[in-house]
């Protein structure tokens, strides 16, 4: 075997065995972070309504309640990888709409000035739950438990 090709089998051996680990930490950490920002927004709904009324969204308080919401049980499910890609639909819509309304200023200048993408609120919340929709929760999640018990 070649010196490159049993390097290159290391890697793949050893990036595989992170891949879970990996996203139980994303799961955890942003699963906590939707909770505790929906969590902020239903606890004190006149804050965000207020604010959704200034963006022109309409029905800004049953939006906030349903942003609000959206966020909080979904990052509870997601923090267990309860339904987790089902969950991260919802999630995912609710950064975009994040984007389009109070971070407009900063996709209209994505290619111009990609930094003030990156660094805006809702970015690392969207790159976590896609990265969750496109690999899954991983093995150690509800999910993974639930379709090993399906199997025996």
């Amino acid at each position: 075997m070649k010196p490159w090709t049993l390097a290159n089998t290391l890697l793949d051996r050893a990036a595989s065995f992170l891949a879970d680990p990996f996203l139980l930490g994303i799961r955890l950490y942003w699963g906590w972070q939707f909770f505790q920002t929906g969590k902020g927004k239903l606890s004190d709904i006149s804050a965000p309504t207020a604010f959704f009324t200034e963006l022109g969204i309409p029905f800004p308080q049953l939006n906030a309640y349903m942003a609000g919401g959206t966020e909080c049980f979904g990052g509870l499910l997601l923090l267990l990888g309860l339904v987790s890609r089902v969950t991260c639909v919802p999630l995912i819509c609710v950064m975009l709409v994040a984007y389009g309304t109070a971070h407009l200023d900063v996709v209209k200048t994505i290619w111009s000035d990609s930094d003030s993408f990156v660094t805006a609120p809702p970015f690392l919340f969207l790159l976590a739950v896609l990265t969750v929709f496109i690999f899954g929760p991983g093995k150690f999640s509800v999910d993974a438990l639930l379709r090993r018990r399906g199997k025996s």
